[in-house]
C-alpha cells in the first residue's frame, strides 16, 4: 500500500492492489458468464428504461472501484483485521460476496426472478463495496457506495419492472 498525497485529515490519495482484487473478486461471475450456457440471460439483454440513472450508475459504480484502490487512510496497513471493527466489517464483506456469489449461482441455473436479481446481484455489490470503505476507513467509500446502491437499486427496479 502506498500513500502518496494527502486530501483530507488521514485519507490519501495513494494505491491499494488488494483493491484490485477485491473488484476481480467480484466481477467473477461476469468474467464466468461466457463460458456458461444460459437459456435466458435477462441482466445482459436489460432495457435502459432511464438514460439519466443508466449514466449516474455507471458514473458511480467506477467511482467504487478508483476510490477503493485509489483512497487510503493513513493508518490502514496492507491488509488487517486486528481490531473489532475491522473484524466485523470484513466479516461483512466477505459475507455479501458470498450472498453475491449464492444469486449468481441462482441466476446461472435459472432462477432469475426479479428478486433473486435484485436482492443478490443488484444490491449486494454496492454494499460490498460499502463496507470495504468502513473496514478500511476510507469514506469517500462509503460515501460513493452509499449513492451507488441507491442509484443501482433504483435503475434496476426501473429496468426490470
Amino acid at each position: 500500500m502506498f500513500k502518496w498525497v494527502k486530501i483530507i485529515k488521514n485519507q490519501y490519495l495513494g494505491l491499494w492492489l488488494i483493491g484490485l482484487v477485491l473488484f476481480a473478486l467480484q466481477e467473477l461471475p461476469y468474467m464466468i458468464m461466457p463460458m456458461i450456457t444460459i437459456q435466458a440471460n435477462p441482466i445482459m439483454n436489460m432495457p435502459t428504461n432511464s438514460v439519466f440513472l443508466d449514466v449516474c450508475e455507471k458514473i458511480f459504480g467506477i467511482l467504487c472501484v478508483v476510490v477503493t484502490v485509489l483512497i487510503v487512510h493513513s493508518e490502514n496497513k496492507l491488509f488487517s483485521v486486528k481490531t473489532k471493527n475491522e473484524i466485523a466489517h470484513f466479516s461483512v464483506v466477505a459475507v455479501l460476496i458470498a450472498l453475491n456469489f449464492l444469486g449468481w449461482i441462482l441466476y446461472f441455473c435459472g432462477i432469475q426472478t426479479v428478486a433473486v436479481m435484485i436482492v443478490f446481484i443488484f444490491a449486494m455489490p454496492p454494499l460490498y463495496y460499502l463496507f470495504i470503505g468502513l473496514w478500511r476507513k476510507n469514506y469517500f467509500l462509503v460515501g460513493t457506495a452509499s449513492v451507488f446502491f441507491v442509484i443501482h437499486i433504483s435503475n434496476a427496479f426501473v429496468n426490470l419492472l
